[in-house]
């Protein structure tokens, strides 16, 4: 049997939804429209483009590019040629970008008109890059001289090379944020990221008269796939956008019907916080996504009342389990707050101690899985694999408990502990009390060097516009409903906390500022 008989890839997926939806909108991005057909004819020509600049089976392609029409159809015809895609974070240095160039032995360097100085920049220190494709942005842009044009290469009429595609094949190779070191390489094959598919269309209810709107950078693996993978996948029609600012979402929400909406919870806030909000129709809108970090309580209750039609999933996971692990769905969200959820279809998830005995209920251990999502491993680093599959179990690093109904809840990072006093605090806690003051825009608490305490509970705050909070009174707050040594010893006002392009906070950066 010829094993394209049996085939299931990331390259298939759409072209079975072009069979089976060929009339309907697939991708909408600024002034460019594609039904399911246009779309997998598009993808079909850019790989055969592809191919004739030498783009081979498990080559490795990098995209440093904001979202677009053009990263959509770069993601499915780098499938179809079997090469493997490298999605990089536009928001790092020249060096940093390099790094993982060098590190995936990229050849090619797909990116954008407003990204290209820095692409050119980073490929410049000694990668092993000899070619780059412009892509089109969601504005109007001009392609960049001395790159090989998207427009040219999706015109392209010679026949796609006859490649022999496994579902076992080498799809992604996704670099984690590197919180402890230089950044690690999960390497994903068709089958995992497939499987995880099935998780999200099962569990997080995706589904074909979704209209979806996807904002949040497709460089990221939530958004790639969590959102966009499985609604080709099911037969979505999805809106694209590069600028996840309420002055752009809120109308693109109403003018395009939007009934489906993933964001990070400082996403979310913003839009509440938005004039525009309460002016904007978003009747339409029936699923809401968020992850990254907990929904506060406060903020769950507030689009509730402000949203409720709206129906709330929270999914964790990580980049290595490609990525959604656990979910929390709407008939949870507030009679288990917090919580990350039981693990979705095809994840088994357990709470551990450092011999990988279970937890008892409410106890702190280390949260891991098995799963046909999970990656092969980090790409030229066995140390690191062998350390993350210790014991036959992906070790995620985070610290949860488990309750009696197997509901997960995070705690932190193992690495993002406070241990003040000789005391373990976990900034979650702190900062859901501090987010029940009503003067409070957001919060991030982390702990910095301290003479008497090694380390000192830190509140970091943003405070509504036209409201006023002082830190004594943050700290007395903290003071009255939680033990004293988990309480703020100091707190620092700010207009805005750092974050990354997908909503995480950034504390590190904060611990580096205020340190």
């Amino acid at each position: 049997m010829h094993p394209a008989v049996r085939r299931q890839t990331i390259a298939d997926l759409l072209r079975r939804t072009a069979q089976r939806l060929p009339a309907k909108l697939a991708v909408q991005c600024g002034a460019t429209r594609w039904s399911y057909a246009e779309f997998d004819a598009l993808v079909t020509r850019l790989a055969a483009g592809l191919a004739g600049r030498g783009v081979a089976h498990g080559d490795r392609v990098a995209i440093l590019a904001r979202n677009s029409h053009g990263f959509a159809a770069m993601r499915f015809a780098l499938a179809r040629l079997g090469a493997v895609l490298v999605p990089i974070n536009f928001m790092l240095k020249a060096d940093e970008v390099a790094f993982i160039l060098r590190h995936a032995g990229a050849k090619l360097l797909a990116t954008d008109s407003g990204l290209a100085e820095l692409a050119r920049a980073a490929a410049a220190l000694d990668t092993q890059v000899t070619d780059f494709v412009w892509l089109p942005s969601e504005d109007p842009s001009e392609p960049v001289a001395g790159m090989a044009s998207f427009h040219d290469l999706a015109a392209c009429t010679a026949p796609l090379p006859d490649t022999p595609l496994a579902s076992t094949d080498l799809a992604q190779i996704v670099y984690t944020s590197g919180t402890e070191s230089s950044p690690k390489g999960a390497m994903l094959t068709h089958d995992a990221v497939l499987w995880q598919y099935v998780s999200c269309c099962i569990n997080a209810e995706v589904a074909e008269h979704d209209v979806a709107l996807h904002a949040l950078p497709l460089y990221h693996c939530a958004q790639l796939d969590v959102f966009f993978g499985p609604a080709v996948y099911i037969g979505s029609t999805n809106f694209i956008t590069s600028k996840p600012t309420p002055d752009n979402l809120l109308p693109m929400m109403a003018a395009h019907g939007i009934t489906s909406f993933f964001a990070p919870p400082t996403v979310w806030i913003a839009l509440l916080r938005s004039p525009l909000f309460d002016q904007t129709d978003l009747s339409k809108l029936a699923k809401g996504y968020y992850g990254a970090s907990i929904m506060p309580v406060e903020v769950l209750k507030e689009i509730a009342r402000r949203l409720p039609a709206v129906r709330l999933w929270n999914l964790y996971g990580q980049t290595e389990i490609a990525p959604l692990a656990t979910m929390l769905g709407p008939d949870d969200q507030l009679r288990k707050p917090g919580s990350a959820g039981r693990a979705v279809l095809n994840v088994e998830t357990r709470v551990v101690d450092d011999a990988l005995r279970d937890v008892a209920v409410g106890e702190v251990g280390e949260i891991v899985h098995r799963s046909p999502h999970l990656m092969l491993g980090y790409f030229h680093d066995d140390e690191r694999t062998a350390a993350a599959f210790e014991g036959e179990w992906f070790h995620s690093g985070d610290l949860g408990t488990i309750d009696a109904e197997g509901y997960i809840t995070v705690v932190d990072r193992k690495k993002d502990m406070i241990k003040t006093g000789g005391e373990n605090v976990a900034s979650r806690e702190v900062e859901e009390m501090i987010y029940r003051l009503p003067e409070v825009s957001e919060v991030a608490v982390i702990g910095l060097p301290d003479p008497k305490w090694v380390e000192a509970v830190t509140a970091v705050v943003v405070v509504k516009a036209g409201q006023e909070l002082t830190e004594a009174q943050v700290i007395a707050h903290c003071n009255a409903h939680m033990a004293t040594f988990k309480a703020p010893k100091r707190v620092i006002f700010t207009d805005q906390l750092p974050k990354n392009p997908s909503g995480k906070l950034l504390k590190r950066q904060l611990r580096q500022t205020f340190v």
